[in-house]
């Protein structure tokens, strides 16, 4: 296990009490890696990256986005010629552009929270949740010419080994989740909807939160002021780690900018509307908002009423 935050300790904690499996974990913290070990998220701390993999039937990268292509890089050059090797990461394009190995299987959890940290890691974390998974297919990544963000010419290709994705697989549902495999341009772009667009969004209904309170003179005291449900839902994740989704907001950034080309052109028609006094348009406006939840709730990426 590389890397043993709230992904990484929790993977570990599940694969030790479910799988029987022997976890040896490496984090750059080493007050992280301690914690790690006291929580029973690893059996073992390992002294360095190489070490930690050294002897590893399969090897999860939990580091941030930023950091992950170097990390599976140094991961795959020191761990075994039957080792897979897949990350955690919430884009997966680069990655999957950047190594040709047939070792290597990226991965996403659809799984967290907005706390961080190996001290609120869970075994249960996973259970029930899909677990994306975006195997290296050479015939699709020929075809797909140059990385849309780096501009990068198409390299050599080297497919996902299916003994790999098996092994994955099998990891992936012994702890819980559903594994589903997806191609990493559909993949980011869901991702650019469903995940990344939405904490923009809390960041930016937080700010105005404040704006509202502070424009009427109000102190923001603990307990002073209430809000409804609808606030908090869809405040939960603003202000998410700075260092994590910093990274993910660059690694997306083409399609979270498209993401966000139509959310403004939404408002805009929502503020047309109030403009004009158009009561029809608004309505309409928010029928057509039901019947997509609606869709989106027969789809599995909305929770029902």
């Amino acid at each position: 296990m590389l890397g043993v935050g709230l992904i990484g300790g929790s993977i570990g904690l599940a694969a030790r009490r479910r799988l029987g499996a022997h976890v040896v974990g490496y984090d750059p913290d080493a007050a992280v890696l301690s914690s790690a070990g006291e929580l029973g998220a690893i059996d073992e701390a390992a002294s360095g990256l190489s070490a930690a993999v050294k002897h590893a039937d399969a090897v999860f990268v939990a580091s941030p986005v930023g950091a992950s292509t170097q990390v599976v890089r140094r991961a795959l050059e020191a761990a075994g010629a039957e080792c897979v090797v897949s990350d955690v990461g919430s884009t997966k394009r680069e990655i999957v552009a950047a190594i040709s190995d047939p070792r290597f299987v990226g991965g996403h959890p659809l799984a967290g929270a907005e706390t961080a940290g190996v001290g609120h890691a869970r075994e249960d974390l996973f259970d029930g949740a899909t677990w994306y998974v975006t195997p290296v297919a050479g015939a699709a990544r020929s075809a797909a010419g140059p990385s849309a963000l780096t501009g990068a010419s198409t390299l050599p290709v080297v497919e996902s080994a299916p003994w790999a994705l098996e092994r994955l697989r099998g990891l992936t549902e012994g702890i819980g989740a559903r594994p589903i495999a997806i191609d990493p341009e559909a993949h980011d772009r869901l991702m650019a909807g469903v995940s990344h667009l939405p904490h923009v969004l809390a960041n930016v209904l937080v700010a105005q939160a404040i704006r509202a309170v502070e424009s009427d003179g109000a102190a923001v005291a603990d307990g002073a002021l209430g809000a409804g449900p609808s606030f908090r839902d869809a405040t939960r994740v603003a202000g998410a780690n700075t260092a994590i989704w910093t990274d993910i907001y660059m690694s997306n950034r083409d399609l979270l900018g498209h993401a966000l080309d139509h959310a403004i052109a939404e408002l805009g028609t929502v503020r047309e509307a109030l403009d004009a006094g158009n009561a029809q348009a608004l309505a309409a406006w928010n029928e057509r908002a039901r019947a997509a939840h609606e869709q989106l709730q027969r789809a599995g990426l909305a929770p029902g009423s």
